[in-house]
């Protein structure tokens, strides 16, 4: 699709399908899965994030296909977690992608997107007295007191956050269905930060890691969603609990109006406005060469160019 405009607003999509043990391929002009159970056509053009669980196979014409219409591709493990890669965002531009960049490289801004994003996951403003240290560990107590809510209310048994990715079936169910329902978020914030033109690696609060920016995102909404749907999915105890968790993540997802303020709340995070219809910078012909960087100071930027004569002390030493 060469007019990206006519693309879908990444708020009106669907928030994930996940597929596995089967073939996705092109069908007319959308994509269908198949597996033992039949044909399934998928509206691609309104989907947000395919993950592509264990044993599935995909065709360059489905690939084509659904880059064509913007939505992102990740290949994850079993259960749906673990991301093992993932396509690239619709977007062209580099706009957004540079702004983030500057954010981060320059200490006092990257503090304050901090700070943003900190307001953004207490749902009210943040001291600004407070320390960087002393809002992580609000955070942490926030986090803790949502878990211990969920396990009250829902009468499963809590102790703590643990998994070991070798052994999945150590973990408790609990635990077992929060690895289950983030991964459905990141997959999810991860389409939304590329619909954008944002890099999913370069973080704020999380760093070090290709998706720290995910990880920022997504921590917005792990309290109202991941959390509560992963204790509900481990009280319901049936015997699927991947499935169930990513159903109940879905129904959250579309009941809480996520799509809808997952771009704006990345705009508010990184200072930028979250009005207008306009998703991201879009380049009108992708054939057209790319622009040519300028030095901030002119031209030449104060620095000796390529077929410039030499100062007469360099002349000198070349020379001789």
């Amino acid at each position: 699709m060469d007019d990206l405009h006519k693309l879908p607003r990444f708020q009106d999509s669907l928030s994930f399908v996940y597929l596995e043990q089967g073939r996705i391929d092109q069908h007319e002009k959308a994509i269908a899965f198949h597996d033992k159970g039949g044909v399934t056509p998928i509206p691609v053009a309104s989907t947000t994030v395919l993950l592509l669980g264990p044993g599935t196979r995909i065709t360059h014409a489905a690939m084509r296909t659904i880059a064509e219409n913007n939505a992102l591709v990740e290949w994850v493990g079993e259960h749906a977690v673990r991301c093992y890669a993932a396509g690239m965002g619709g977007t062209r531009s580099s706009s957004a992608l540079l702004h983030q960049a500057a954010l981060a490289c320059d200490p006092k801004r990257r503090i304050e997107v901090v700070r943003r994003m900190y307001r953004l996951r207490f749902k009210e403003d943040v001291d600004p007295a407070l320390t960087i240290q002393q809002l992580r560990g609000k955070e942490g107590a926030r986090v803790r007191s949502c878990y211990a809510q969920m396990s009250k209310v829902t009468r499963v048994p809590w102790s703590r956050r643990s998994y070991d990715r070798g052994n999945w079936d150590a973990a408790d169910p609990v635990n077992q269905a929060l690895s289950v329902a983030n991964s459905c978020l990141y997959g999810v914030c991860h389409a939304a930060i590329l619909s954008l033109g944002y890099s999913p690696a370069i973080g704020f609060i999380h760093t070090g890691k290709q998706l720290s920016f995910v990880y920022d995102v997504a921590d917005f909404y792990k309290t109202e969603l991941t959390i509560p749907m992963a204790f509900y999915a481990a009280k319901l105890g049936i015997r699927d609990l991947g499935r169930s968790t990513r159903l109940l993540c879905r129904d959250a997802f579309r009941k809480t109006r996520l799509l809808k303020r997952i771009v704006p709340d990345i705009r508010e995070a990184l200072g930028k406005s979250a009005e207008g219809d306009t998703e991201f910078e879009v380049d009108y012909d992708p054939a057209l060469p790319t622009e040519l960087w300028e030095p901030p100071d002119g031209p030449d930027g104060g620095e000796q160019g390529i077929g410039d004569p030499l100062p007469e002390a360099s002349r000198s030493e070349s020379e001789g």
